[in-house]
């Protein structure tokens, strides 16, 4: 006979105790694994302040610390979010256009082969409408070359829709973008960042580490994969050696940038460190139209340019999934604005409500090296939540929508 309590613990009888041991650890190890994630951070904030947060897990596996929602992580996509807020303070300011032909911008020309004459703009390039694919790369750009060789290669271009007719979500879009910020500026990207976004916020974080102190070096959360393997900053309180992709030579001297040469130097499309706490200072100033603590980021009106869909998916005009992360699961995005995604479209082939009650709300998801993220608003209710997952499988698994079931329960109040 076996009786098994799984509330105050394992009481089994009937059975030797080598056999009881072996049954106990059976009946135990589901209840340990289930699917968990090795850490997941959830914030929930309206316009005033944060309204609740929930902590599970390790940021770091290796000396049990356990982790915080003012613990840094390599944030993934919602990185292209508060690079969008950058570009958007740039056009404000005068210096960047986002109708303007990029090329004017980037100092070369920006046109597909297959359609020379068709202009390519920022706006696309925000919204993933430019015709670029990740076919050719778009990270692995060493310290001492050049981005514009990439566009060199066939297979970083659609030669079969013109620009601004398809939506396909492409990284290398954002490290253009980013090229395109430096040039006008004259800034090193991550530097710039800091100036136009972070430091206004008030936000501790940097992009690829090299603009943040000890301290936060110190709170890294290391990203496990689905196996619970460290793949992405596994620091144990060190700073990298070189915080970008070394030179040819194997160097990583700095002072070797150059402006507008390498945009993808610093990930703008995926490298932001940032904690949940401080996803929620850039969601609290969205909601409140552009302002935080009396300071003033964005015009309204480029919060709602952001926030504006400018592809809607119907059949024929664009795909659902992003190619480059083997994730082919369909219907995840469905309504893309300027790097802003907006979730519960209510078209037939959509799966992109992981929250379930149809409200419209905007923000941008991430999922790289065993991290799932999310930054969402509702911007008429003026609430909004972030949340991140280590120790994820590469596709978004086992949930009622295109997001995996951890997102749902994260989503959930």
């Amino acid at each position: 006979m076996i009786r098994v309590n799984r509330g105050a613990g394992a009481t089994i009888t009937g059975m030797n105790r080598g056999h009881q041991l072996l049954l106990l650890l059976l009946l135990a190890a589901p209840l340990a694994q289930a699917g968990e994630p090795v850490a997941s951070v959830r914030v929930g904030f309206d316009r005033d302040g944060i309204t609740d947060t929930r902590l599970h897990g390790t940021a770091d596996k290796a000396t049990g610390r356990r982790v915080t929602a003012g613990d840094p992580v390599r944030i993934a996509s919602i990185s292209k979010l508060v690079t969008a807020i950058g570009v958007m303070r740039l056009v404000e300011a005068g210096k960047l256009d986002l109708d303007a032909d990029a090329g004017d911008a980037l100092g070369f020309p920006l046109r597909n082969p297959a359609f020379p004459d068709t202009p390519i703009t920022l706006r696309m390039l925000l919204s993933h409408r430019s015709s670029l694919t990740d076919g050719a790369g778009y990270w692995q750009t060493p310290l001492s070359g050049e981005l514009r060789g990439l566009l060199d290669d066939p297979r970083a271009w659609d030669s079969t829709h013109p620009p601004g007719t398809y939506f396909r979500y492409t990284n290398l879009n954002f490290p253009l973008v980013a090229q395109a910020m430096e040039r006008a500026t004259g800034e090193r990207f991550d530097r710039l960042m800091d100036r136009l976004v972070l430091q206004p916020l008030g936000i501790e974080g940097c992009f690829n580490w090299a603009g943040c102190n000890d301290a936060a070096i110190a709170r890294a959360v290391v990203i496990y994969d689905g196996d619970g393997t460290p793949a992405k900053d596994d620091l144990h309180g060190v700073r990298p050696a070189c915080p970008v992709i070394e030179a040819e030579d194997g160097s990583c001297n700095l002072a070797r940038w150059r402006a507008g040469s390498n945009g993808a130097l610093f990930s703008p499309q995926g490298g932001l460190r940032i904690s949940a706490n401080g996803l929620a200072r850039i969601g609290r100033m969205l909601l409140n139209g552009g302002t935080l603590d009396g300071v003033r980021v964005l015009a309204p009106g480029s919060v709602k340019a952001l926030a504006t869909p400018l592809w809607q998916y119907a059949p024929g005009d664009g795909l659902t999934f992003e190619e480059d992360t083997g994730d082919p699961g369909t219907g995840f995005f469905c309504r893309y604005g300027m790097a802003m995604q907006t979730l519960a479209t209510p078209v037939d082939g959509c799966r992109d409500d992981p929250f379930g009650d149809g409200i419209a709300r905007v923000g941008h998801s991430g999922s790289a090296y065993g991290l799932q993220s999310g930054l969402w608003l509702d911007l008429a209710g003026g609430r909004g939540v972030a949340w991140f997952a280590t120790g994820m499988p590469g596709e978004r698994a086992g949930g009622r929508s295109a997001f995996s079931a951890v997102e749902e329960s994260l989503a959930s109040p």
